[in-house]
């Protein structure tokens, strides 16, 4: 009987596009079964735990800002609540509210990037966000407004857009007055019918059909949507103190990767982001907002990674009305900022990035100098969750033209919008049929 004939195939892509970072993707595969895959980040890594060894704890959030471009609330936030475990500080209520409205700034911001400039393209079937707008300017310009809103929040509580600087141990280094708010609140309510037209938007899209096993993770806040407080909680069981993280989940490192991978112990990996908030946080959202994401025709809570883009519109229309709720029942405090003294101990925090959890953990000594520091992004949080998606994905992969198969693991890796830079503490795809 004639041997069977066992084909050969290398599919290479130099870089993965609408990304940030850079990362490569091998995959072997003989006889129709993955042999050996790898999500290669090789993204130098970025030392920040280590030049933050020495420094004053007050220096500590516009350091830790620096670390991304996009999401630098989520890491001033992460910093100062760990910071401010340590110190015993009380946040005046008004403080904490501006906390959350510039949260929502960086959510509207950062998901509205995502939804029209990368992943948008892939479900259009264009190359780029300048092909989309040729075909779909209105969506374009949409997205483009609310971006502007959010940046608004943004540079109005940090001083800029771009790596602000306004946020410090114990609150802000100044409070807005109610005039400069409710300039935000009026942009706010121009764009919110932009919102909700996104979250149909997107829902319309051709979503593949990817249900699986995964075990999602976020906050969970007793009376709000989770932001920069709550109980780390997963579909499957988890419920945590911050404190306790390191009891259900560890980082380990791979030969082929300049990223950590996590996952819970004793199971796997584990998804984070806008997908695992709406599942574990759905009736947090509020009435009319629930009433929407029902009216996309997806079941909530939904196990398909693809419907992140939607999960993300959701959120963006969420941080909407939280924001004009805030600054509608805004009362400037009596000082921006709580003042403490430096105390020598170990803090830890855990707040929602755009991207997910993400941790933070300091040591300092009696002066406020730092000993220590330990940052665990959600990007490289989900890289093994990643991996995961692909690994479901390759086997299919070779009954397709290369074009095809390359957007289509581009797609899987962009539901979870790595940002590589900050998880170096993605395409280029090769793909080896042995």
């Amino acid at each position: 009987m004639p041997s069977r004939r066992k084909r050969s195939r290398t599919i290479q892509v130099n870089y993965l596009t609408r990304a940030e970072g850079e990362a490569a993707l091998h995959i072997s595969m003989r006889d129709g079964e993955v042999v050996d895959l790898r999500l290669e980040i090789f993204e130098p890594p970025r030392f920040f735990e280590s030049f933050l060894r020495g420094r004053d704890s007050r220096e500590a959030p516009d350091l830790t800002a620096r670390i991304c471009g996009i999401c630098p609330v989520a890491y001033q936030m992460s910093t100062v609540h760990a910071l401010e475990r340590i110190c015993g500080i009380t946040i005046d209520p008004a403080v904490r509210a501006l906390r959350r409205l510039y949260y929502c700034g960086e959510w509207i911001e950062s998901h509205t990037l995502h939804i029209h400039m990368l992943a948008a393209p892939d479900f259009l079937g264009c190359d780029s966000i300048i092909t989309m707008a040729e075909k779909h300017r209105e969506a374009v310009e949409r997205g483009l407004r609310i971006k502007k809103a959010g940046n608004a929040i943004v540079a109005a509580l940090g001083g800029r857009s771009v790596h602000p600087v306004g946020a410090c141990i114990g609150g802000f280094t100044r409070a807005p007055g109610r005039e400069q708010l409710s300039a935000l609140r009026d942009q706010l309510l121009r764009i919110r019918g932009d919102a909700v037209e996104c979250v149909r938007w997107v829902a319309s899209f051709d979503l593949p059909a990817a249900n699986r096993d995964i075990e999602f993770v976020s906050l969970r806040h007793p009376d709000e949507y989770p932001m920069n407080e709550g109980r780390v909680v997963s579909s499957k069981g988890v419920d945590v103190d911050v404190d306790g993280v390191d009891d259900f989940f560890e980082e380990h490192q791979v030969p082929y990767s300049n990223a950590l991978h996590c996952k819970v112990k004793g199971r796997g990996p584990y998804f984070l982001g806008p997908l695992a908030r709406v599942n574990l946080n759905f009736d947090r959202l509020g009435a009319e907002i629930t009433s929407i994401a029902r009216e996309t025709g997806i079941s909530w809570p939904s196990s398909n990674p693809y419907t992140s883009i939607v999960a993300r519109a959701l959120e963006v229309l969420y941080s909407v009305d939280e924001a004009i709720r805030i600054i509608d029942s805004y009362r400037p405090p009596d000082r921006p900022a709580a003042p403490f003294e430096a105390r020598a101990g170990v803090g830890r925090a855990v707040t929602e990035a755009p991207r997910g959890s993400l941790y933070h953990e300091f040591e300092t000594d009696e002066r406020g100098l730092i000993r220590s520091a330990r940052i665990v992004p959600p990007t490289a949080q989900n890289q093994a969750r990643i991996e995961a998606d692909l690994r479901d994905l390759a086997p299919g992969l070779a009954q397709h033209p290369q074009a095809l198969a390359t957007r289509m693991c581009e797609m899987a890796i962009r539901n979870y919008d790595p940002c590589i830079s900050c998880s170096t503490h993605f395409l280029k795809l090769n793909i080896e049929e042995l």
